[in-house]
């Protein structure tokens, strides 16, 4: 039996954009925002509360190794149709408490489409490597 508490950790998974690993991933952030109504009735001195529908939203973060970001923008560029993609995060600390429990953890997004600044160059004489970090909005999820 082990003494020792084991949390999970951020760092171990992987990502995956439209089925390819993202090797150079970074960080993956996934935020599910519920839509809430709320409203009072007569007589009833608290709140009502209700969930009317969601948002999807995230980031990935990752060191540009290859023209992906690029590429989509070209694409888009050239034909004019917004381009949609699947990401998938997936968390697996075996050594974790959770694992112990539960298992891996997985996220799947689809319809996900690109909503913040895509860099296409950078240049700084302080500069150290190109890191990109990619705002994204999805459709469905499938946890």
């Amino acid at each position: 039996m082990a003494e020792n508490t084991k949390p999970l950790s951020l760092k171990e998974g992987h990502v995956y954009i439209d089925g390819v690993e993202v090797i150079d991933a970074a960080k993956l952030s996934i935020v599910y925002t519920p839509t809430v109504w709320s409203g009072k009735i007569l007589g009833d001195k608290g709140t009502n509360r209700r969930w009317l529908g969601r948002d999807i939203t995230g980031t990935i973060d990752e060191y540009r190794t290859t023209p992906r970001w690029i590429n989509i923008v070209k694409q888009y560029e050239s034909d004019g149709i917004t381009p949609e993609l699947t990401i998938q995060g997936i968390r697996t600390d075996k050594d974790s408490d959770y694992y112990e429990t539960s298992g891996s953890e997985s996220v799947t997004l689809t319809g996900v489409v690109l909503t913040g600044d895509i860099n296409l160059i950078s240049l700084d004489t302080d500069g150290d490597v190109v890191k990109d970090s990619i705002a994204f909005g999805a459709k469905n999820l499938t946890a």
